[in-house]
């Protein structure tokens, strides 16, 4: 058998193949370190706090509102972080202005080269996070407690509902999913919609320009809504928007505020 000597270009493929088959058993600590580093100072409104214990402890933004009603746990997207200037810190800071008070923390984070199938294993890490955030909430304030989570934190909130089931879905009044689906190419999701098993109220908004997949799921999340069976529930679109929601965070955030008065009325006691 003859010996055929790889080229150099046959070397590099075969290297990126096998990076792209690597696995993270967990998340990023170091970078999750770097991302708080880089925006605790730059904070202008709202207060850091930490939250969980170490060395498992991570970042919360904590952002009161006057006379508020309620609060939103806000979970972001992937590999960024609680104060990401293009949808995660408007949505925080603008939520204040219509009475709710908010909460943005830190989810796992890895390698800026990771995927979706990347992120499955360590999704377990997000659930003492949510149940740490909540406990926070119910302690510092009061009022009924709202969900929204985006792109991949509503996959990270899917499988804390998975794993914990009405133990979860007791602790939050309403949920907001934000770009819900939103996968990479080819990486279907890996566990399923859990829309169906959620009681309370629901708003499922994207954006009219969102990922394919999003608006390939759009039907079959509108089914399973229906089928949770909550009347206050809905799903929207946002106009001219991208997944992203740069430049269309005041949109989104006008549209979200409005169904949070609708849902929990300003007189509701």
């Amino acid at each position: 058998m003859t010996n055929i000597p790889l080229s150099h270009y046959t070397w590099v493929i075969l290297l990126l193949l096998g990076l792209s088959q690597i696995a993270w058993a967990s998340s990023d600590r170091a970078r999750e370190q770097r991302l708080a580093e880089q925006i605790v100072d730059a904070i202008l409104d709202g207060e850091p706090i930490t939250l969980g214990t170490k060395p498992h402890d991570f970042l919360g933004i904590y952002t009161t509102a006057a006379a508020a009603r309620g609060s939103v746990l806000i979970l972001h997207g992937r590999g960024i972080h609680p104060d990401w200037p293009d949808l995660i810190s408007p949505l925080r800071v603008d939520l204040v202005e219509h009475g709710w008070n908010t909460l943005s923390i830190q989810l796992p984070v890895l390698p800026k080269s990771a995927t979706y199938n990347d992120y499955v294993p360590i999704f377990p890490e997000v659930i003492p996070r949510i149940e740490a955030a909540l406990a926070y909430l119910r302690q510092h304030a009061s009022g009924p407690i709202v969900i929204a989570a985006h792109s991949c934190g509503t996959h990270m909130l899917q499988h804390w509902i998975h794993q914990r089931g009405r133990a979860a879905t007791a602790q939050f009044a309403g949920y907001i999913g934000i770009g819900m689906g939103a996968t990479d190419y080819r990486q279907p999701m890996q566990e399923p919609f859990v829309l169906a098993k959620i009681p309370t109220p629901m708003l499922d908004i994207y954006a009219e320009l969102d990922y394919p997949a999003v608006h390939r799921t759009a039907a079959e999340r509108l089914r399973l809504i229906r089928q949770a069976g909550h009347p206050l529930s809905q799903q929207q679109v946002v106009p001219q928007a991208a997944h992203e929601f740069r430049e269309h965070s005041a949109a989104l955030t006008h549209q979200i505020a409005s169904w949070l008065n609708h849902t929990f009325p300003p007189n509701q006691p």
